[in-house]
């Protein structure tokens, strides 16, 4: 009895040991991505026109805008369906859009700026960047020079008003993708 006893302690031991050291790995794991200081970050890279790559991997879904796709992706056949554009020219304006993008702020410190929802479906952050140098509203830079559409979703709609003026403007005046 007392043997089985023991046995069933050790067991315990064990089993709660194994409990602590997963729950150790997987807190560290999760800080590499839970950092709650938005305000002075590095962008690692552009991953599209409208996707950024933190420095620490997090990535970040700029609100408000829409570029095109430069992969092939069934969003990129449904635009092409939608726009009546085929998807070779889609894809390069893309490509556009994420080059003005990728020179705008990549490799650059920014801070975010947070709407009604802080994350997507995707478990991206979903924000407003501004480069940390000059204060430059990159979502908004990004319309005003024709490389995006507008994609405003309830409830992150703080600056669609803005959003859409210019728009308007860089349609009419035929600026980036516009052309």
């Amino acid at each position: 009895m007392q043997s089985l006893k023991l046995k069933s302690l050790f067991i315990i031991l064990i089993l709660s040991a194994c409990f602590l050291v997963m729950g150790w790995i997987f807190s560290s794991g999760a800080k590499k991505y839970s950092s709650s200081n938005y305000s002075d970050v590095l962008v690692e890279r552009a991953v599209d026109g409208d996707t950024l790559k933190l420095a620490g991997g997090e990535r970040v879904r700029l609100i408000g805008i829409d570029t095109p796709e430069m992969h092939e992706s069934s969003k990129l056949y449904r635009d092409a369906r939608r726009s009546s554009l085929d998807v070779e020219t889609i894809k390069r304006l893309g490509r556009r859009a994420y080059e003005f993008t990728r020179g705008f702020v990549e490799g650059k410190r920014v801070r975010l700026e947070f709407d009604v929802e802080k994350r997507d479906k995707y478990d991206r952050l979903l924000a407003y960047v501004y480069l940390k140098e000059d204060g430059s509203f990159l979502n908004a830079r990004i319309v005003e020079e024709g490389f995006a559409s507008l994609m405003t979703i309830p409830p992150n709609v703080k600056y669609a008003d803005l959003f859409l003026r210019l728009y308007q403007e860089a349609r009419r005046n035929q600026r980036g993708l516009w052309k």
